[in-house]
């Protein structure tokens, strides 16, 4: 048996003579949170619609819940998917709206609504349409609605992108708590890692279609761990004496740039030693790779190209 609820296994989409997706493995566990970072156009939602049964793959394959192919598509009805923006209607009700959508898929628990409604901050809303509701009130719904059925795996494509800081709060605390106290297994999109970083717990990294890295949140934030950051003339020079002080986890990064990753309490020490052997120095200071950096320099350009 699968020890993962989902994995991909040389997904591809193809449009003509261009692939939106081009052979993309991931590997999702479940009650996991995993955060799929890219920039907008990466093939992040095109993904996320394969997976969900809503396009169809041009070559490789989904594998839900240990079953691949025409079995694995029995599952499709286990998935709850928020893909844009949510189908609502403006002139009903938020629990119209969430009755619309039981009887549709052939619910008929009758304390279902409220209990969805409370769930996601909305048991106070009343008769109030949803046109009239807030962004992130309309959200927080499409994720009440993905959440009929009571489905193992949450899909969310960009579920915080324009919210407010409030909002995107509020989101991020329903997510924790389906995570956690209904062991829900949720895939989220963003292009937005330092949001992700709040909720996620293993992250894939898409980049032209491609997945370009997986990693655990532990480790992205060990890879974004505190360096000290050194400013001089010539890095060449430099070196040599880093060496001699058996500090070996450094990297010249630029041509009058080196950051040292390891022995950060010895930044006086690192001083002393390029002023006794006559290497001249512009600064020396303890630095952090921000998360928006680790994004940047792994995919590279602008997070909203």
């Amino acid at each position: 048996m699968s020890k993962y609820l989902l994995e991909t296994n040389e997904l591809s989409k193809k449009y003509k003579d261009h692939f939106a997706v081009h052979n993309v493995n991931l590997h999702i566990k479940r009650g996991e949170i995993y955060g799929l970072v890219g920039k907008n156009g990466a093939g992040k939602t095109t993904i996320m619609r394969m997976i969900s049964g809503l396009a169809t793959p041009t070559s490789g394959d989904v594998t839900l819940f240990g079953e691949t192919g025409t079995k694995a598509k029995t599952y499709f009805s286990r998935i709850g998917v928020l893909i844009e923006a949510p189908g609502l209607y403006g002139g009903m009700s938020a629990a119209d709206n969430l009755k619309l959508k039981k009887i549709g898929i052939g619910l008929h628990e009758k304390d279902y609504i409220p209990s969805l409604l409370r769930l996601v901050g909305l048991a106070d809303v009343g008769n109030k349409k949803v046109k009239n509701f807030s962004l992130g009130m309309r959200q927080r719904l499409g994720i009440a609605m993905a959440l009929i059925g009571e489905p193992d795996l949450l899909v969310l494509d960009e579920p915080i992108n324009g919210l407010d800081p409030e909002g995107i709060v509020e989101v991020r605390e329903i997510l924790i708590r389906l995570a956690r106290e209904r062991n829900i297994t949720i895939m989220i999109s963003s292009h937005l890692l330092e949001e992700l970083s709040k909720v996620a717990t293993v992250y894939g990294f898409i980049q032209k279609g491609e997945l370009i890295k997986e990693i655990s949140h532990d480790q992205l934030m060990t890879e974004c761990k505190d360096y000290i950051e050194i400013k001089l003339d010539n890095p060449r020079l430099a070196t040599p004496v880093l060496d001699q002080m058996g500090i070996t986890d450094y990297k010249v990064v630029s041509q009058h740039t080196i950051q040292v990753y390891e022995q950060l309490t010895r930044n006086s020490e690192i001083n002393l030693a390029f002023a006794q052997a006559n290497v001249a120095i512009r600064s020396i200071t303890i630095s952090q790779v921000s998360l928006e950096d680790y994004f940047l320099n792994l995919v590279g350009g602008g997070a909203n190209a």
